[in-house]
């Protein structure tokens, strides 16, 4: 895509990177940046040369949620039904997708914002960036997951009270709740992310697939649910090439190269 695109896709390696483009809006989203999403995150759902993730904003901002700034872009919204199973596409995209992904957090992340970046699996965040989950500011109720995942990550009165005040909180308090992962220096951030998404994605794809999954439900899973669920994901695991070369890795003292491949595995 062009400078010029709402939503900008860059390429290294097996790392792909989402920006969100519109900062002179603070990078708020219109329903065009969500059906951009939404078929981005389908063609990385099945590009198996794309193994992590980066999800971030151009500018200053992260993404202050969505474009309500003037009667025109309210007027976007024309069928609130439809517009939100559209909306819930890209979202559950996210969530379902099977690589590792980050979200890197610069400035204002608010609402809809806010709630794609809890929707990542890691929160990389700078000690500047703000978070609020502004709805009720607007008259409006949690979306785009907010109401599953803030109760699983800080606990069902933490989550009341992000969301009744809709208060703006620091880097600092998202990390102490645990709703960012690690808070890096502006000048720090895009380093360490890169460092952290080639990580990630010279990991074992499959494993990590079946891990991500398993942490995933198993908050909603009962014991019982959950070993049934190990034990397929592991049958899985052991089905491919990449435990013959870890354990060959580790007999031979030197690091893994994983590469997803499906096989006999051990």
């Amino acid at each position: 895509m062009t400078d010029e695109s709402p939503l900008l896709i860059e390429d290294v390696g097996a790392v792909r990177t989402l920006t969100f483009n519109r900062p002179h809006r603070k990078n708020a989203i219109t329903m065009a940046m969500w059906a951009a999403l939404r078929d981005t995150l389908h063609d990385a759902t099945y590009n198996k040369n794309i193994r992590a993730l980066v999800l971030t904003g151009a500018g200053d901002a992260f993404c202050s949620g969505a474009d309500i700034s003037d009667a025109a872009d309210v007027a976007e919204f024309p069928d609130p039904s439809r517009d939100m199973r559209a909306i819930n596409e890209a979202v559950l995209r996210l969530h379902d997708l099977q690589v590792p992904t980050i979200a890197k957090v610069r400035g204002v992340a608010a609402g809809a914002g806010w709630n794609l970046a809890l929707g990542c699996d890691l929160v990389v965040a700078t000690p500047e960036a703000r978070f609020c989950q502004i709805f009720s500011r607007r008259a409006l109720s949690l979306d785009c997951g907010g109401s599953w995942l803030l109760p699983k990550l800080v606990g069902l009165q933490q989550a009341k009270r992000l969301a009744f005040l809709a208060e703006m909180i620091s880097a600092a308090e998202a990390h102490s709740l645990g709703l960012v992962t690690w808070v890096q220096p502006d000048d720090d951030i895009d380093t360490f992310v890169s460092d952290l998404a080639a990580r990630l994605a010279a990991g074992p794809p499959t494993a990590l697939a079946q891990t991500k999954a398993l942490l995933n439900d198993g908050t909603d899973h009962t014991m019982r649910d959950a070993l049934a669920d190990e034990a397929r994901a592991q049958t899985i695991n052991l089905s491919g090439r990449d435990v013959l070369e870890a354990f060959a890795a580790f007999s031979e003292k030197r690091a893994p190269v994983f590469t997803g491949t499906w096989g006999t595995g051990g």
